[in-house]
């Protein structure tokens, strides 16, 4: 297993369920070049594991992630205290691959993606809340994109994530265009937090979900995320001829005879993933 710096990396394979933290507690986990390497090649380790089945990424301390590191935003500084702004330009695109990897590293994961966020998620911290599949917080968990409050685009994918995880145009603009916050509740109501907890039921909360999650069938869950998100894309012949296919691969799966004769015979099915 790789060694990390800035990030835990925790696998339990009796439960199935791998935990990333990103571990910069006295910077509020903010991301620099680094981290968001760490991250995405987690991800990575987790995606390829075959006894890993859902993936938890939270904060170490009082945040989740509060943005980028604006000592490191978007790459290396020229040092120049000038930021990028006498740089050139072709290298300040490039270096967002590193933010490109992470955020589509975890939207591409395989595997069900918890972010349990324990505090606030700014700017590319609510990026990658964003990117993952599910959100569960407490009354301490704050959103903001922060990026219009110092003159920048949101680079992490703001524009194509906020529209589909706030459930509206109005309220991505309004998050886009004014920087304020959106407060554990508001984020409750509109679903983008799937649970609001006490902050000491937080953990026993994911945990829960975590486990229940990964003891389903895995290919069926595999194949519902990625229709899921490429469904977004299709018209309703495309994504219906792709259900068929979908439903063809679990029908024909083990995992659904388990599944079956499990539920004739009243108990927990037990699934392979095969």
């Amino acid at each position: 297993m790789p060694a990390y710096e800035l990030i835990l990396y925790a696998a339990n394979h009796d439960t199935g369920i791998a935990r990333i933290t990103l571990n910069r507690p006295d910077r509020l986990n903010a991301l620099n070049d680094q981290m968001q390497v760490e991250i995405a090649d987690a991800v990575t380790e987790a995606d390829s594991d075959p006894n890993i089945r859902v993936v938890i990424i939270t904060g170490a301390g009082r945040a989740f992630c509060a943005g980028g590191d604006l000592n490191q935003l978007g790459g290396s500084s020229n040092g120049d205290g000038e930021g990028w702004t006498s740089g050139n330009a072709d290298e300040v695109r490039r270096s967002f691959r590193l933010a490109q990897d992470m955020i589509l590293g975890v939207q591409r994961c395989e595997k069900p993606v918890i972010a349990m966020v324990n505090g606030v998620a700014t700017g590319a911290g609510l990026d990658l809340a964003c990117a993952c599949d599910i959100r569960i917080g407490t009354p301490r968990s704050r959103f903001m994109s922060a990026y219009v409050r110092i003159g920048l685009f949101p680079g992490f994918g703001g524009t194509w994530l906020y529209p589909r995880t706030f459930g509206s145009l109005g309220r991505a603009a309004e998050m886009l265009f004014t920087g304020d916050f959106l407060e554990a509740d508001e984020a409750h109501r509109l679903g983008f937090l799937n649970r609001l907890v006490a902050e000491e039921e937080l953990e026993a909360t994911t945990m829960e979900m975590a486990e229940r999650i990964a003891a389903g069938p895995p290919i069926a869950i595999r194949l519902s995320k990625l229709m899921l998100y490429k469904g977004l894309e299709f018209d309703l012949e495309t994504a219906m001829k792709m259900a068929a296919a979908g439903e063809t691969i679990t029908l024909t799966s083990r995992d659904h005879v388990e599944g079956v004769a499990a539920f004739r015979e009243k108990r927990d099915a037990q699934y392979q993933d095969h």
